[in-house]
């Protein structure tokens, strides 16, 4: 007996799919929120969380792949079987499992994501393409693709709704408490959405005359639709690298990336195509102008470089996925698609996350991608318009050749003419641009575009980079990327990826204290009285070696502890290239990992004074700055002992949060502000001072103007809760 199946009702099926996309990516930043206090605030850390999600995803797309065998019956009972049992799972908490060991983070990180979310978000994962496969089975259901669209809307909406909403309003518990609701009223929406397509088969064939004129889905056709699914997907975790580095390393940058990522499918697979038109238009524009723009800026910390890489990012995403939708086969081969293109996103992941830090001593995975792209980009437009001025091949090859070389040459000249400049002239900037323009005309035909694309990339940029990997001045870890350059007057400095991580002169005055840690900077102050303070075996713990700087503080009799969490920095300070540890204290002991568990296994009363100074540029990992790990320094220090807090940073107002710490542990605290000396190399900081009495405080006080801390601002940071809005300094990001 058939059953008449009733109205397509794609409200539903949008709602359904609406749903699961929103709790999808709704989970992934508050996943990594969790891990946090176990990880640290290094980029890499978000970019291994994105490889999990992928390969969850493409194991999530390769099941709803498989079960399309089936009834739609039998699979949406299979469905509903599956999310059950990662129902078992709620509410989410991050697995228990051992630290990592030093050298192995890339995997341990990954591991520990895969156990605390791993059942629950494969169940969401299939939402996507099951949903869409159901809601295509109704003979009157029309295009499904564009219920993608719908898909990544949502997926773009959890993510805003994390660091706007849930993060600043509700403590980790109270989110996962909430997800875990969420996830059973999906439950229900799949099981009404499986219950209105009872009777209706499943999709059916392309008749005989329409298959003879749809397009073979071929290997190439699958290379393809692989290769438009990981260029993306690798940009989006560069970007990723790049903005985290040089700010902070908070989900509400995190998801910049990926919500423009997932934003762009929402306009490639939109049902109405004027939209994506207008970005495969822009596209060829603005990435050679932004991919240009970026590799010149790749050794400055300049938030227009960040800006352009975003507008990169977002642009061309849209542009390759628009390509790509408009290579989709018949809604039969849906889940097949959307299994190649899952992989594509997994293999984009796994370069960029994986393969890129192993191999590369540098972010070389950028540029590549940028040319991938250059690649791949519809030209079509412009091919047209660019048409009209030749209509001649052997003369239009002859021009866009002698461009090329041209335009290699007018970039190279203007990179030597600025590199070392701390900013552009408006002439310079006008002859960038000008490059730049001309460049797009290599547009009319595709490998003049790319060889074009590869020229900028190599002449305002590359080629110095090149220089330095051949001649081995850098080194790249889980955590970063550095470098040692010596400046003219022969001082070494040592760069995390834009940042000057510390200086070390040259000559007599070689152990001279410099950058943030001169002799009128707080913790200069506070380390050198402190043989006054607690007697000449003070015992002194530092979070964050740098290049050793502090060491050059040390008096006679101390003990001293380094703790740090990149295995590459200590050799910094070991290989001879900076000598502050081997010639101020080469008895210290130096501790390798995560600080914050490092100090937790210490016996109490371990220190009389403890600098934290872990924070890279204004990437701040927040884990060392909650109620939680205050609770860790106070058990380590002495009854007497004082806490030394670097809190410099451009764009967050660490002190009143600072303050608002201080007032829920009872603590007493004041802070110093050092201004900057350029002719001595040291710049502008702000340390804090805390201490369980007052004491202590009092006799650093007479060493300096030291003062009382600002008033205390909004909720104070633990573990489970901590949102930097209230802090932001938004003026410094224009």
């Amino acid at each position: 007996m058939t059953v008449t199946p009733g109205a397509p009702r794609r409200w539903l099926f949008t709602l359904t799919i609406l749903a699961g996309s929103f709790l999808l990516f709704l989970v992934q930043p508050m996943v990594a929120r969790m891990a946090l206090p176990q990880l640290g605030g290094a980029p890499n850390v978000w970019n291994s969380a994105m490889l999990v999600y992928q390969a969850l995803l493409l194991g999530g797309y390769a099941y709803a792949h498989v079960i399309g065998r089936f009834s739609l019956l039998k699979q949406g009972i299979i469905h509903l079987g599956v999310l059950g049992l990662g129902a078992l799972t709620l509410p989410l908490a991050l697995a228990e499992i051992a630290p990592a060991t030093s050298g192995y983070e890339a995997l341990w990180v990954p591991w520990l994501f895969l156990l605390t979310v791993g059942p629950a978000f494969f169940a969401v994962s299939a939402q996507a393409p099951l949903v869409q496969r159901w809601f295509a089975a109704h003979p009157h259901a029309g295009n499904p693709y564009p219920l993608y669209a719908a898909s990544n809307l949502g997926s773009f909406a959890g993510l805003l709704t994390y660091p706007l909403i849930a993060e600043p309003l509700l403590p980790l518990g109270e989110q996962s408490l909430f997800w875990a609701f969420g996830y059973v009223a999906l439950i229900v929406l799949v099981a009404v959405a499986v219950f209105s397509r009872r009777g209706v088969a499943d999709i059916p064939r392309p008749a005989p005359e329409e298959d003879d004129h749809a397009p073979a889905t071929g290997w190439k056709t699958i290379g393809l639709w692989l290769a438009l699914s990981a260029v993306p997907s690798g940009l989006m975790l560069s970007t990723t690298t790049f903005l985290t580095t040089d700010i902070m390393a908070i989900p509400l940058l995190w998801v910049i990336p990926l919500g423009l990522y997932l934003l762009s499918f929402s306009i490639a697979f939109a049902e109405s195509r004027a939209i994506a038109a207008v970005f495969v238009f822009l596209a060829p524009v603005i990435l050679l102008l932004d991919g240009g723009l970026s590799m010149f800026a790749a050794d400055r910390s300049d938030l227009l470089a960040a800006f352009a890489s975003v507008i990169l990012l977002f642009v061309t995403a849209v542009a390759l996925h628009a390509r790509l939708y408009d290579l989709r086969p018949h809604p039969s081969q849906l889940t097949r698609f959307y299994l190649v293109m899952s992989a594509g996103g997994a293999l984009g992941g796994l370069f960029t996350a994986l393969v890129a830090p192993v191999v590369f001593d540098w972010t070389w995975e950028h540029p590549l991608l940028i040319l991938a792209a250059a690649a791949l980009v519809p030209l079509g437009p412009w091919q047209h318009l660019l048409a009209r001025f030749s209509k001649n091949p052997q003369t239009t090859r002859t021009v866009l050749i002698v461009s090329v070389f041209v335009l290699f040459n007018a970039a190279m000249l203007l990179y030597d003419d600025v590199r070392g400049k701390a900013s552009l002239e408006p002439l310079e900037w006008l002859a960038l641009g000008g490059i730049l323009l001309v460049a797009v005309l290599m547009a009319a035909r595709r490998w003049s575009y790319t060889l074009a694309t590869l020229a900028l990339l190599v002449a305002l940029g590359g080629l110095t980079n090149v220089k330095m990997s051949l001649e081995g001045m850098r080194e790249r870890s889980y955590f970063g990327i550095y470098s040692v350059r010596e400046q003219s007057d022969g001082d070494k400095v040592l760069m995390h990826g834009t940042t000057i991580h510390g200086i070390q002169r040259t000559g007599e005055n070689h152990l001279e204290p410099t950058a943030y840690y001169g002799r009128a900077s707080g913790v200069g102050l506070a380390l050198a009285t402190a043989g006054d303070q607690f007697g000449s075996g003070a015992r002194i713990g530092v979070v964050g070696l740098g290049v050793g700087t502090l060491a050059c503080y040390h008096q006679p009799g101390q003990h001293w502890t380094f703790f740090e969490i990149d295995p590459v920095v200590l050799s910094y300070s070991r290989d001879g290239q900076f000598t502050f540890i081997e010639q101020c204290a080469p008895d210290a002991d130096m501790v390798i990992g995560d600080a914050r568990i490092e100090l937790q296994q210490l016996p109490a009363d371990s220190f009389d004074v403890l600098v934290i100074d872990a924070f890279s540029s204004d990437a701040i990992p927040l884990h060392l700055l909650t109620t939680e790990a205050l609770e860790i320094y106070q058990q380590a220090l002495a009854r007497e002992g004082v806490l030394l807090m670097h809190i410099s940073n451009r764009y967050i107002k660490l002190e009143p949060m600072i303050a608002r710490l201080v007032e829920a542990r009872g603590l007493q605290a004041m802070v110093l502000e050092d201004p900057a000396d350029e002719a001595e190399e040291l710049y502008s900081s702000s340390w804090v001072a805390l201490a369980e009495t007052r004491a202590p405080l009092d006799t650093l006080s007479a060493t300096a103007d030291w003062r009382l801390l600002v008033e205390p601002e909004g909720e104070v940071w633990t573990d489970d809760y901590a949102s930097i809005l209230p802090y932001l300094v938004w003026e410094n990001f224009l």
